[in-house]
């Protein structure tokens, strides 16, 4: 008997989400009774805002919501999306330079697949969101990491983009505020990147999901307000999961030029059509509801950040950069490695979070998952109690 065909290559070849894996694993060992603390997921801990919760109860009393809608999304969300990228972004876009995505992910996955041809170079600031690399191979693309450390705030130059740049770079993935660093570009570096980008005919893939999440006084600069006229070869990607606290609701979207808009919704009317029909009418609430419950989410996400900055520094071995935006802290601890903790040698960043797992049930995200060994991402998106145990308990371990 002939033997089954095999499966696909590229899907095969994919990695799971490494910041969802970690996530799994810390679940699995709560629901064993053990008393893990997980700073994994990129998951805000509030409740989504009742009037947000109420708009969605009201469109399921509506049985127009039970049917088919344009595969870019309801029209009385993609003009509030307008209205926001004006708003936060400083770009006008007309509503139908807006499509409706389930979720950021699904954003990301189109934009890549909108503007790359395969063979294409897509030039990847490292540290990077797990999800990036496999996006830009699913499109054919090859992703090319530019590293910036800790000395730079994990922010990446023009020289460095440059020196990178060849004549197959086809796009850059800009990401302000940055998830795995917390770090926010200012207006200027922005400004600067933008320019050279114009300059070269390089797509951007700006994700602005954190955008609203930012401290200190700082504004996260988007790329087409510091330079308007890249605007033209510029994609954003965003969505309600971050601010919100609606990551469940699968909720996103992506703003660009109407040919790359136009390409990417021919793909989502094969791909899903349209998205779930309540969460749309839940998204609309919130971008044109009152957003003080989002202000009171920000000033907690912020008391938790300096906490957890003030907590981690006082471990000898890591040096910890204070994050401007997002909910994340991105600690060097390669001053851990190569020493013994609790009779083990951890010498990447990978063995030290497990380490971290199994002596002090803290689960953190290990460097490997966003670009070099070295460094571990810890969400700060958790209950303060919680947030203030699980350092505690590293401080212990290291101490």
């Amino acid at each position: 008997m002939t033997e089954r065909a095999p499966l696909s290559r590229k899907l095969s070849a994919i990695a799971e989400s490494a910041t969802l894996k970690v996530d799994a694993k810390a679940k699995a060992l709560k629901a064993e009774g053990k008393p893990v603390i997980s700073y994994a997921a990129g998951e805000p801990d509030f409740a989504t805002p009742q009037f947000i919760v109420d708009a969605a109860a009201d469109a399921l009393r509506d049985a127009k919501n039970f049917r088919y809608t344009p595969a870019a999304g309801l029209p009385e969300l993609r003009q509030a999306i307008a209205a926001k990228t004006l708003r936060d972004s400083g770009l006008a876009v007309d509503p139908t330079q807006v499509i409706v995505t389930n979720g950021g992910k699904q954003a990301v996955y189109q934009a890549f697949q909108a503007v790359v041809n395969p063979g294409d170079e897509v030039l990847l600031p490292a540290p990077y969101w797990t999800t990036y690399p496999e996006a830009i191979k699913l499109a054919d693309g090859v992703p090319v990491e530019v590293f910036a450390g800790a000395d730079q705030d994990y922010k990446v130059t023009v020289d460095q983009l440059e020196a990178a740049r060849t004549d197959r770079t086809t796009a850059l993935v800009f990401v302000s505020p940055s998830n795995p660093t917390g770090s926010v570009y200012t207006r200027d570096e922005t400004a600067a990147i933008g320019q050279w980008a114009l300059e070269h005919g390089i797509w951007v893939i700006s994700d602005e999901i954190y955008q609203n999440l930012v401290y200190d006084g700082v504004k996260a600069t988007s790329i087409v307000e510091a330079v308007p006229e890249v605007a033209n070869q510029t994609i954003l990607v965003n969505g309600v999961a971050k601010t919100y606290a609606m990551t469940g609701w699968r909720l996103g979207w992506m703003v660009g030029p109407a040919d790359a808009i136009k390409v990417a919704a021919n793909l989502q009317s094969h791909l899903c059509s349209n998205v779930n029909n309540i969460a749309q009418r839940a998204a609309i609430a919130a971008l044109n509801g009152p957003q003080d419950e989002v202000e009171a989410f920000r000033e907690a996400f912020d008391r938790r950040r300096r906490l957890i900055v003030a907590e981690l520094s006082k471990i000898d071995g890591m040096t910890v950069p204070t994050p401007q935006g997002a909910f994340y802290v991105y600690p060097d601890v390669r001053g851990l490695l190569g020493r013994t903790w609790a009779g083990k040698t951890p010498s990447t960043s990978l063995e030290l979070a497990d380490l971290i797992l199994d002596e002090a049930e803290v689960a953190v995200v290990p460097g490997e998952a966003f670009g070099p060994s070295g460094y571990l991402r810890l969400s700060y998106a958790l209950g303060d109690d919680q947030l203030l145990e699980g350092v505690q308990r590293l401080q212990k371990l290291f101490g």
